[in-house]
């Protein structure tokens, strides 16, 4: 206990080295101890006390006990997380105000009647330490914990996203700083053993990124990965190959896109062998994988026999009886819905569409919108727009992209609050455009339709058509060569408004000093903002009105009946007069303002965006592979139809959806995209699997350090640093010797001259025995 408490992560090893039992070790009591000693100006202690004041006045009063109370880890976790990604503790203890049980602290009690447990035993008391070293910023305890516990590539991704929404929090320059290292480095764990977990398998590799996690809110590794904004993670050749596997679904990736918009625009040519589609034997099947898919699990039951045919979730295996696999058809005619349900056939859809749509705006804008009543086109472009509205609706309040965003564990994306929904939803910048684009469209509209307000209705769809033709930039981000680009743009464009800022400032100090030393007696507001504003902006672009400004250039002419010099300039209406008092001055700050403008803020704004470019060339690939998910993800959800055809599906889900209702039948079970369910079977065999390519990662990873440059030299260091110190002990000894050897002569010498001083001294008598002979040099 005192080893953690005082951060001794050695002890710590050594006292689980020699058979420490953890389970029996980490008891409520002391886990609770372990949080409470946290210190009291750090984040988490003020997290702890603001869940702890949170919930405490809403439920019930209890009586006062001396033991002390537990702290609400799990309610701080959702709180920082979410309940996307939060950990899942069992439930028990008080009752929160939403209705949900208060979860305890130990995430372990909870555990026991999990996969988990059954797959890797004593697992998830090291979940329970790494979550609190994460939360107290213990970086060495934090590792270990992690390499000794089980869901390796989902806990290193999960604590990374908690390390970084904890280092947003911060308010310490120092501890965030520590916190952004810490969860750079388990970003870097994770990639680096996903990869050792592709080169062993692919296909389980593919497994290990759609399973999802219990430890982590049911969250999979693909979703925590995206809301730890890990690139990184993405960036990788294992996701990527699973991306573009699932982006071409059932068809050979190698498949030239001519051949795709040829067999689009011809729907026979899918029957011929244009379309090249993966056969039998390269999908992956139980055998190949060895793992045992729980068709009851995955809702694949009798109970989806009527529903109409849909995309297949990812990784899940398709069941013969789906009527939307086709299952007891020849392989040729599964081709119909195999090549309309593929991601990448939904997107050429919605691209030929949008396309479509924009022709369609734009002919009635330019040639057919007429004052009297609608056309036949307008009334189609109406429709068309209401098709799209009610797409985004979808979207937002029901299931698509907000289904797998959820990751509710035991609740579906309808169950889920609507204001968790909108926020998911809304989170997209993409889907932000759409709603403004959607909503100018129906203020339009409503504005062209009532009397009087057709040349407003027209003002706002122009503007909006701007809005609309600026989401084509959503399409390209798929493509390899402009994806990244736009990435830059994006950034480049804060640049901008930076650049705007300085702009604005100069802008308005010159436009104001000119106009007042200009026409000190024009009073309307209109002219006097034009020339304010409107006019220094376009000399910056070269437009200098010269016979405006310089007086040398106008006729003098007493145009004002205030005293003083006046001047009409050439191409001004009357009574707008110029004076002429300091009209040198105007002239100079002309000079400086070009000056200013021209040469030092355009100069800023190109060394900006260079040194924009420069920065995010290098990782601009990283921002377009993680935008490229989100896309797939996002039309993986999508129907194959596109507008206005879309609109069937609609019909057909809420006609399902009433006729399940009306005979009081059981919702049918939510197509999860981009997820893979397990048996248990399976799940143990893949955390096992995930283990072992663990400590293969781990022992690389120890040799690689034993064996790498840097320990090289330190090893090398170390002996010459042992060397030296060798040497300054041989040194002392010898310069020890030599005093010796000074003092051995010196007491020579002095006994040499007492033996002299006696000689001659009277107190011998004489004839005494002569002093011994000093010995001479042995031969």
């Amino acid at each position: 206990m005192d080893a953690l408490l005082n951060d001794r992560p050695e002890f710590v090893r050594l006292l689980i080295s020699h058979g420490l039992s953890l389970d029996r070790f980490l008891t409520p009591t002391r886990l609770a101890q372990l949080y409470n000693a946290a210190p009291p100006n750090s984040l988490i202690h003020s997290l702890l006390d603001q869940a702890s004041h949170g919930t405490g006045n809403k439920g019930p009063v209890s009586k006062p006990s001396s033991e002390p109370q537990p702290p609400k880890v799990g309610q701080v976790l959702r709180m920082l997380l979410g309940k996307t990604c939060a950990p899942t503790f069992p439930a028990g203890g008080t009752q929160q105000g939403d209705g949900s049980k208060e979860d305890s602290y130990l995430l372990w009690d909870k555990a026991t009647s999990e996969l988990v447990l059954e797959a890797v035993p004593g697992q998830a008391p090291w979940i329970d330490l790494l979550l609190w070293a994460l939360l107290l910023n213990r970086a060495q305890m934090a590792v270990y914990f992690w390499e000794m516990g089980s869901n390796s590539v989902a806990s290193a991704l999960g604590a990374c996203l908690l390390l970084r929404v904890l280092g947003r929090l911060e308010t310490e320059a120092e501890e965030a700083a520590r916190r952004k290292d810490l969860a750079a480095k388990f970003e870097g764990l994770g990639v680096d053993l996903f990869g050792e977990c592709y080169r062993s398998s692919e296909e389980r590799a593919a497994h290990l990124l759609l399973w999802r996690c219990p430890l982590w809110g049911d969250a999979t590794c693909l979703h925590l990965a995206m809301q730890a904004d890990a690139r990184s993670f993405f960036a990788q050749d294992g996701v990527q190959s699973l991306l573009t596997q699932k982006w071409w679904g059932e068809m050979d990736s190698t498949t030239p896109i001519w051949a795709l918009v040829l067999t689009f625009f011809c729907p026979p040519l899918i029957y011929t062998n244009l379309i090249t589609f993966r056969k039998p034997d390269e999908e992956p099947t139980q055998k190949d994988l060895a793992f045992d898919m729980d068709r009851d699990v995955s809702g694949e039951g009798p109970g989806e026999t009527t529903d109409p045919p849909e995309k297949t979730p990812l990784g899940v295996l398709r069941s013969p009886s789906r009527r939307s696999c086709c299952g007891g058809c020849p392989q040729r005619l599964r081709r119909w819905p195999q090549f309309w349900g593929a991601p990448v056939t939904s997107f050429m859809g919605n691209v030929v569409s949008y396309l479509l749509f924009l022709l369609l705006f734009a002919h009635v804008l330019l040639i057919d919108f007429q004052p009297e009543t609608p056309s036949a086109l307008e009334l189609l472009l109406y429709f068309w727009a209401f098709t799209m509205l009610c797409e985004e609706f979808r979207q937002g309040l029901g299931g698509g992209l907000g289904s797998l965003a959820m990751g509710a564990p035991r609740t579906d994306s309808h169950q889920a609050p609507l204001r968790r929904r909108l926020h998911l939803y809304l989170s997209d910048a993409w889907n932000q455009c759409d709603l403004v684009a959607l909503t100018c469209f129906l203020l339009g509209m409503g504005c062209r339709l009532t009397a009087g307000l057709y040349d407003l209705g027209r003002t706002v769809l122009c503007l909006d058509f701007m809005i609309f033709t600026v989401r084509l930039l959503h399409i390209f981000t798929v493509n390899k060569q402009l994806g990244p680009k736009i990435v830059m743009v994006n950034k480049m464009i804060k640049d901008v408004f930076f650049f705007l800022f300085f702009l604005g400032v100069w802008l308005i100090a010159y436009g104001v000093a000119t106009e007042g030393l200009l026409r000190p007696q024009d009073r309307n507001l209109e002219n006097i903002l034009r020339r304010v504003f409107y006019r220094p902006y376009l000399q910056i672009f070269g437009q200098i009105p010269q016979e405006d400004i310089d007086a040398g250039l106008m006729k003098p002419d007493n145009c004002s009946s205030e005293k003083g010099l006046w001047a009409r300039p050439s191409r001004t209406q009357a009574g707008s007069c110029v004076s002429l008092y300091a009209n040198w001055l105007v002239l100079v700050l002309l000079v400086i303002f070009l000056l200013v403008a021209n040469i030092l803020l355009v100069n800023l704004l190109i060394a900006m965006f260079s040194y924009t470019f420069g920065k995010v060339q290098g990782n601009s690939d990283l921002y377009w592979k993680a935008q490229r998910y989100s896309l797939i993800r996002e039309f993986h959800s999508r129907p194959a139809l596109a507008p206005p055809l879309i609109v069937i599906s609609h019909v057909l889900s809420l006609i399902r959806r009433l006729r399940r209702r009306r005979a009081s039948l059981p919702p049918s079970a939510v197509v999860e995209h981009f997820r893979v369910h397990l048996s248990k079977e399976a799940e143990r065999r893949l955390l096992t699997w995930e283990s072992v390519q663990k400590e293969n990662f781990l022992l690389e990873r120890a040799r690689d350090k034993r064996e790498s440059d840097s320990e090289s030299l330190k090893r090398t260091s170390q002996k010459v640093d042992t060397a030296l110190q060798q040497l300054r002990q041989i040194r002392e000894y010898e310069q020890r010797l030599k005093g010796l050897e000074q003092e051995v002569q010196y007491c020579s010498r002095v006994l040499g001259w007492v033996a002299e001083a006696l000689s001659r001294s009277a107190l011998l008598p004489p004839g005494g025995p002569l002093p011994p002979a000093s010995p001479g040099p042995k031969d």
